[in-house]
């Protein structure tokens, strides 16, 4: 083969494999028509989605930042509410798995509250997503040459905004106590989990760079504690999920055994651990998988209703919370633009879940919502993750989380804060062998 050829066939494969950031005249427009992460800047034609004019950075009342926080937005009424009856009325702003819901369970109920559009971030994440948005790439799967940012804040791809949820802002570390429910087909939840976990991002610590976070890759690091039930009392879970999903790492800390073990597959459609095997390792705040299983499209942008601004949360029994599906009278939805996202199985992968399709919020790049399709293209599960207003961070981050399983009746409701004196507690820099087997090992009891 000469030089020729093979010049020609790396050109190919750079044009096939490579796919660069947006170029300096369109990335301007972060600075202009859209807020520094790439939503639309303007209310919507009819004004049911106000501007964005900064987001909601103040403190709240009640709110004590390492403790128990408060709800900005308690003293706001429901605008109207959309139950089995008249959820025609609505369907076109709805998610199938949604829609589903309502079909199953007659008393479901959706109260839409005004949208407030509280997203915001430190100005230094504004400015490295600027930056992101011309240097950033996708090589193959994979994210190059972004940090501390939105990676791809005008995406062309379903796969770059996939990555923008995975990238999006978030505490670079935090601490937070949780539980977590099965929901048997009848109603009956099962505490599977009263946990404590220390969370971490090196993706956005302040003092790193792209070349610097690029040597390691790690962008996302847990270590959870179970304390009960008293059966799993003792157990923990450590995962270390890498831009390469391949060098995926998980630990887990076996009381019965007293040691710890790594963990074969941390990843796609295995059960974790961390949910009593509950949920799949990327059923995790909606999606928290390996793209590499799957193609994606980008559908396109649409207003929907999604659940957002949950801070009410934050003051509620879990006992309240807690049945067939979240208790309605405690959950808040919102009209938002979000960006649609399919994905199917590639050709030669394996998932139990061939299909999905996910719903990602514009302000935060959050997946709010995603639905699963089974192998016999039915509506398997509806996934969802509630959204809360943290000022001290600042931002708008993922809380509660959970699905339901539209063919079984089974639900699993996790994340829930309500029960816990210290609750989202934003922390300083976390040591990075906290996030270790050394550190189960060394802390393992029983």
């Amino acid at each position: 083969m000469t030089k020729m050829h093979l010049s020609l066939l790396a050109a190919v494969a750079a044009t096939t494999f490579a796919h660069a950031g947006v170029g300096a005249d369109e990335a301007a427009k972060l600075k202009t028509t859209l807020t520094p992460f790439g939503a639309e800047k303007a209310a919507n034609k009819d004004g049911t989605i106000p501007a964005w004019e900064g987001g909601y950075t103040k403190p709240i009342p009640g709110d004590k930042p390492g403790g128990r926080r408060g709800d900005p937005f308690k003293d706001d009424k429901p605008l109207f509410s959309i139950s089995a009856k008249n959820v025609d009325q609505y369907a076109d702003k709805l998610s199938d798995g949604v829609k589903a819901m309502f079909k199953k369970y007659p008393d479901y109920r959706i109260d839409v509250y005004p949208t407030h559009r509280s997203a915001a971030a430190p100005q230094w994440v504004y400015d490295n997503t600027f930056k992101n948005a011309t240097r950033a790439k996708l090589v193959g799967d994979f994210v190059e040459g972004a940090y501390g940012g939105i990676p791809f804040p005008i995406p062309k791809s379903g796969e770059e905004v996939m990555w923008n949820h995975l990238l999006r802002w978030r505490a670079p570390s935090l601490h937070f106590n949780v539980t977590h429910y099965q929901v048997t087909s009848d109603g009956r939840p099962v505490l599977t989990s009263d946990a404590s976990a220390d969370q971490q991002m090196p993706y956005y610590f302040l003092d790193g760079s792209p070349e610097s976070f690029a040597k390691q890759n790690d962008y996302w690091l847990i270590r959870v504690l179970t304390t009960a039930p008293a059966i799993r009392a003792g157990e923990a879970i450590t995962g270390r999920e890498n831009i390469d999903g391949s060098k995926d790492q998980g630990w887990v800390y076996l009381t019965g055994q007293r040691r710890v073990r790594k963990l074969p597959n941390p990843c796609c459609d295995t059960p974790t651990p961390a949910t009593a095997g509950v949920m799949t390792f990327d059923e995790i705040e909606t999606w928290s998988g390996r793209l590499d299983r799957f193609d994606w499209k980008l559908s396109g942008k649409k207003e929907m209703f999604i659940p957002y601004n949950n801070n009410a949360l934050f003051g509620v029994k879990d006992a309240d919370v807690v049945g067939k599906f979240p208790n309605p009278d405690h959950v808040r939805w919102e009209l938002h633009r979000v960006w649609v996202v399919d994905a199917t199985l590639r050709a030669g992968a394996r998932h139990q879940a061939p299909k999905g399709r996910y719903y990602v919020d514009e302000d935060t790049w959050m997946a709010a919502l995603g639905d699963r399709w089974d192998a016999n293209n039915q509506l398997w599960k509806t996934l969802w993750t509630y959204s809360a207003v943290v000022p001290d961070l600042p931002g708008v981050v993922s809380t509660s989380m959970g699905f339901n399983d539209l063919l079984s009746g089974t639900a699993f409701i996790g994340s829930l804060f309500g029960g816990k004196s210290a609750q989202y507690v934003v922390k300083s820099k976390i040591p990075d062998t906290t996030f270790t087997p050394d550190a189960m090992a060394g802390e393992g009891v029983r």
